[in-house]
């Protein structure tokens, strides 16, 4: 059952914010704080969420954890390789310890929702502090002002389906860019997937609540409001509405800007959706819609609860709704159960859809789902193969796939100095393509028309016009 955090919780948590500010500016000098945020778009809206609670309760930000006062680590549990590199984190923070006993040293986010992992930090990082789950994200302020005040290592981590808290301050990474969630959790289950034990069930933010955010940014000064949810093309069945109305709502909102979205499922990737986003200027022509396999019977096995046909079937949609969206999408290779002709199955879908570009990934089991107790025969040396065969497929597809953007005019949003050139400005065209362009830094934060003038495996080059 969704928990909405009432008010009285809010104001609660915003009087242990003005009792550690109060405690801070007693102080010879501000405290100084590092958040390390691991993993998807959705922890680094945590993690602005964070850094702003922190903000006001007085603390100044380190890019490292070296000398700072309070250390957090928000961590991700999709694949083991994120979870080894928080633990080798953990580790070194012993001498941080030793050097201040005083630091409060806190581990929060995917990760610690899981028993095991929970286990783990109690029994080997003696020198973490503070353990606390993604339910309990809004309790941040009495956490930090009961480790101040009191010293005592502390696990809370709340379980249930989740919680839904407005009004937290945020501290935005990028000026240009606003991350507004607009619903948390999940309800699918894909059996590879350890999101929807550690995010909880699906639960919508109200409609009224995230206009009033994204008008804010961009009255704030966002040219770009990223729209986001373990799966976005669900939002709002619980609430009577749907994700179509909302680009809209959004869409209509006054200001020059962009509106982006991740991440999508393919089974709510509805005509209704594909249209709104074609009748809606400011939503990006940019479709990130993850297939993870082009075999219906290893989807299956997934439970993604779409076929190979159905899938082609939304793509030829959109390529005739809205010609020239860039497609891109995720492939998991070496899925349990998955055999050479399923895999045949992966590649020739990735020849006919043609996708701008792929995320690929070798199966990763995760403990605690479906996936990780089932068969899985093939040898780690045979998917490794797999996988470089598929990465040889989609470049030779991306080879020369930009050029047809050649002689285009595109509207770019110039987002800063270009990433090979500091005397070039550097933006992303509304298919998520990265372009450089000659022009005065005072472009930046503004949209500009470029002609592009060459095109390259990954990125354009143009001029302004």
């Amino acid at each position: 059952m969704t928990v909405n955090i009432t008010a009285e919780e809010t104001a609660k948590q915003r009087g242990f914010i003005k009792k550690c500010a109060e405690m801070n500016a007693r102080r010879e000098a501000p405290p100084t704080a590092h958040v390390h945020t691991f993993g998807c778009q959705q922890n680094v809206s945590d993690g602005e969420k964070i850094k702003g609670m922190l903000a006001e309760m007085g603390c100044g930000f380190s890019e490292t954890p070296e000398g700072a006062d309070i250390i957090i680590f928000n961590t991700c549990a999709v694949r083991g390789n994120a979870e080894d590199r928080v633990f080798g984190n953990l580790g070194a923070l012993k001498h941080e310890k030793r050097r201040n006993p005083d630091v409060v040293i806190g581990v929060c986010g995917c990760m610690v929702q899981q028993e095991h992992i929970v286990d783990k930090i109690k029994r080997s990082f003696p020198h973490v502090d503070l353990v606390f789950g993604t339910n309990a994200l809004h309790t941040l302020p009495e956490l930090v002002y009961r480790q101040l005040t009191e010293r005592k290592r502390e696990f809370y981590v709340p379980r249930g389906d989740g919680v839904i808290a407005e009004g937290l301050p945020v501290l935005r990474e990028n000026a240009l860019k606003a991350s507004i969630p607009i619903m948390y959790g999940c309800n699918n289950f894909c059996t590879y997937c350890i999101v929807p034990y550690v995010r909880g069930r699906e639960r919508s933010r109200k409609t009224e609540d995230i206009l009033a955010e994204a008008e804010a940014a961009v009255q704030g000064g966002a040219r770009e409001l990223l729209l986001l949810g373990q799966n976005v093309n669900s939002y709002g069945k619980e609430l009577g509405t749907d994700f179509p109305s909302l680009l809209r709502a959004i869409n209509d909102i006054d200001g020059e800007f962009r509106i982006c979205y991740m991440s999508s499922h393919p089974k709510d990737a509805t005509r209704e959706l594909i249209d709104a986003i074609a009748e809606c200027e400011k939503v990006t022509r940019h479709f990130h819609l993850p297939v993870q396999s082009g075999s219906s019977r290893v989807l299956g096995l997934m439970n993604r609860h779409y076929s190979r046909e159905d899938y082609l079937k939304i793509v030829g949609y959109i390529r005739e709704r809205i010609p020239g969206a860039a497609l891109t999408s995720d492939i998991i290779v070496g899925f349990p159960g998955e055999t050479r002709e399923d895999f045949e199955e992966t590649l020739s879908l990735i020849r006919e859809v043609r996708f701008d570009s792929l995320y690929t990934f070798i199966y990763s089991p995760r403990k605690g789902t479906r996936a990780a107790e089932m068969p899985d025969p093939v040898t780690a040396e045979e998917k490794g193969e797999w996988f470089r065969e598929l990465l040889d497929v989609q470049s030779e597809i991306g080879r020369g796939l930009y050029e047809k953007y050649v002689g285009q005019t595109l509207r770019v949003l110039c987002e800063g100095e270009g990433r090979t050139d500091p005397n070039l400005l550097t933006g992303k065209t509304p298919q998520d393509v990265i372009v450089d362009f000659d022009g005065d830094k005072s472009l930046i934060g503004r949209f500009v028309d470029v002609k592009i003038e060459r095109a390259y495996q990954w990125a354009l080059t143009g001029r302004i016009v």
